[in-house]
């Protein structure tokens, strides 16, 4: 006996109608209390704008294009980063700081895989995978290039999993669900830390302040929307692999439960959220062949972001590519827009 109506899929729909709607109703034209809304909703630790943040030099390495450093940043008495940070070898002949971008590599073994590094640290002279190595081409393009290691990849997953797991797999589900115990959120402790380590970027001599980038791929284009948001110090941000919409994407599959944020419906839908980065310039580039983030739900949230930067007066700043390909990096377009916003 097939019973379907048994089922809660008309629930869950009606639920999505009604929420959807209403949010829409309330929060129209009322950005900065949706923006305080939402840093409740994703639980942002408290601790910001403590102590300064403290690094020291683990290793450097000099390439042909490039040099490599890896540094550890500590933000808190228990927190501690592995971050990788790429300096042009040409400096700027016409200016004594640059642009810096903050690269945050999606699921996968963590940093190493966006500076051209295998999980080992052994330098990875095949196919770079769906990252592509993005770290090593925005260093290309003249940027300073900070890459953390967001908690729960690479070398900073818990403990146990180091142990037991492969260098592919992630703390991500442990994390987000005791964080949940505390009314934190994973994606809001990865925001919190990136933000300090923007503290750390602002540190370093080349940088200059007011051309702060940020690109994100995967669920690290969630974390550089979400620290793109309430950062204001990030002048310029590339999303890859990530716009949509949560209906079209996290609630349509199974996803990591790193994307699931309490409440984040009541607030907005993706769109409306990725459009609190306006009227800083944005850029969204899409595989038509991404199964994880669907290009129709591309689509929708291209055209939200589209009318959001048109009624701010703002349309210049806003771009995007969706090309062809699947969940993976592309710059093709990206970069040089990065290097001429900035």
């Amino acid at each position: 006996m097939n019973n379907n109506h048994w089922t809660p899929d008309n629930y869950l729909k009606q639920l999505y109608s009604e929420t959807v709607t209403k949010h829409h109703q309330q929060y129209d034209g009322r950005r900065q209390l949706l923006k305080s809304q939402f840093i409740k909703a994703i639980g942002l630790p408290q601790q910001i704008g403590g102590e300064p943040v403290s690094f020291k030099l683990l290793e450097e390495k000099e390439l042909d294009e490039y040099i490599r450093q890896r540094v550890e940043v500590k933000i808190t008495d228990y927190i501690r980063i592995p971050v990788y940070v790429l300096y042009p070898k040409e400096p700027n002949e016409k200016e004594t700081k640059g642009s810096a971008v903050l690269a945050l590599h999606g699921h996968g073994y963590g940093s190493k895989e966006i500076v051209g590094l295998h999980a080992d640290g052994s330098e990875n002279l095949d196919e770079p995978g769906i990252h592509k190595n993005f770290a090593i081409d925005l260093v290309r393009k003249g940027f300073i290039v900070v890459c953390p290691e967001l908690v729960g990849f690479g070398e900073r997953k818990l403990k146990k999993d180091s142990e037991e797991s492969s260098h592919t797999d992630n703390s991500c589900y442990t994390l987000a669900s005791q964080l949940l115990l505390f009314g934190q959120t994973l994606a809001g402790l990865r925001v919190f830390e990136c933000m300090r380590v923007i503290d750390f970027m602002m540190t370093l001599k080349g940088v200059n302040h007011q051309r702060v980038g940020c690109m994100g791929f995967s669920g690290g284009g969630l974390v550089a929307v979400y620290t793109s948001i309430i950062d204001e110090r990030i002048n310029a941000t590339i999303i890859s692999g990530y716009t949509n919409t949560f209906q079209g994407s996290i609630m349509a599959r199974k996803h990591c439960l790193d994307n699931y944020i309490p409440s984040i419906l009541n607030l907005a839908e993706m769109p409306e959220l990725i459009g609190l980065i306006a009227p800083r310039p944005l850029f969204v580039e899409a595989g038509v062949k991404d199964e994880l983030f669907p290009n129709n739900h591309v689509k929708t949230a291209i055209d939200k972001l589209e009318r959001t930067y048109k009624e701010m007066g703002s349309l210049h700043a806003f771009d995007h590519e969706v090309f062809d390909g699947g969940h993976e990096v592309s710059g093709k377009k990206s970069y040089d827009w990065l290097k001429r916003v900035l």
